[in-house]
């Protein structure tokens, strides 16, 4: 199955106005299916989607999504994109926005070499937001983990009773800058010792009129 977020969703239009905030998850079972898994971080069956048992988060999880310079990196290797658009089945009488989002990989990176991390994310029909970014700088071998999130006021939610897609895009870069690409190799991934990494996006929920 194919299968952040801070002053970026500032920009995101279609804004409802709310009922309350901090209104519970809904109690019935929310379904994501993925309508297109599209770039080099992300080849087909290699991405997946899974929502949280009580409404609140979903994951993505990746299997191969790694950015990559230095000896055994091929031309295209530096720079991996995924781009993901999913359809969010949610009870009738609510709507989402997206609240926080967590990513973890690991990098090495030798002295010198620099790694990026940047995501962001829209609802179909509106234009696409800045990224939201996160540097890595050599010597750096380690888990990485970043979070983006938002003030409540600031969330933007998908219009009610519309069908919209969210599209969500994410990027690894991986630089040699000062370190010598003919002896060492360099890379940032969204992976984990067990072969995949997953990144969280939690929800925040509101009521319909």
């Amino acid at each position: 199955m194919l299968s952040a977020v801070a002053a970026a969703v500032v920009a995101l239009s279609s804004v409802v106005v709310p009922h309350s905030w901090n209104t519970p998850p809904p109690p019935d079972k929310i379904v994501i299916d993925v309508v297109n898994a599209n770039g080099t971080g992300c080849p087909p069956n290699t991405a997946a989607v899974a929502v949280s048992q009580d409404n609140t988060a979903f994951t993505v999880t990746y299997s191969t999504y790694t950015a990559l310079v230095g000896v055994g990196a091929g031309p295209l290797d530096a720079r991996k994109n995924c781009q993901i658009g999913l359809r969010v089945h949610v009870p009738q009488g609510f709507t989402y926005g997206i609240a926080q989002a967590d990513y973890r990989g690991f990098a090495h990176l030798e002295r010198g070499a620099t790694g990026l991390e940047r995501a962001n994310y829209y609802f179909q029909g509106n234009s696409p937001t800045a990224y939201v970014q996160h540097p890595l700088a050599g010597p750096f071998e380690d888990d990485w983990h970043f979070t983006d999130s938002t003030e409540v006021g600031a969330i933007a939610f998908k219009p009610c009773g519309e069908e919209r897609n969210l599209n969500i895009n994410t990027e690894l870069r991986a630089a040699a800058g000062t370190s010598d690409p003919k002896k060492t190799t360099s890379y940032v991934t969204m992976d984990s010792t067990d072969g995949s990494i997953t990144t969280t996006y939690h929800f925040a929920w509101l009521t319909c009129p």
